[in-house]
């Protein structure tokens, strides 16, 4: 959709890392944590329920496909996958990868310290880990 924007939160919150065939895959300034931001490209989309039904099979093709890749390089040992919208309401789904030995391990990852934002460095290293996972998955809508 060409008039899709996200959410202002979203682009200062995120770095973009590509276009899947839904969403726009975004990766959180937060080095703590693998963690994605998947964003349907649709206006005034609050509620997985306003999209149409193929959408959201596609949408949680794309979460739960990108997530079980990311899990699997990244040697996780929990794959969280959730859509609140508390604080941005545009929809979006954060895909993250926890570890055992993570700074917020078991509790949720939202509000725990202060996120640690990527360095030039680690934030090319983790696009390119993200943008490698993605090579070998097909997610070509199943219509």
């Amino acid at each position: 959709m060409q008039d899709f924007e996200p959410d202002g939160r979203l682009v200062a919150d995120t770095y973009p890392v590509t276009e899947l065939p839904l969403c726009q895959l975004r990766l959180m300034d937060d080095a703590r944590f693998p963690w994605l931001v998947l964003v349907p490209r649709r206006q005034a989309i609050s509620e997985v329920f306003e999209l149409e039904a193929s959408a959201q099979q596609q949408l949680w093709r794309e979460a739960t496909e990108v997530g079980r890749a990311l899990l699997e390089v990244m040697e996780g040992d929990k794959l969280n996958i959730a859509s609140l919208g508390n604080v941005v309401a545009q929809l979006h789904v954060h895909v993250i990868v926890r570890r055992r030995e993570d700074a917020a391990w078991p509790a949720p990852v939202w509000g725990h310290g202060r996120a640690e934002p990527y360095d030039p460095d680690g934030l090319a290293d983790m696009r390119d880990t993200v943008l490698a996972v993605l090579e070998g998955l097909d997610l070509a809508s199943g219509e």
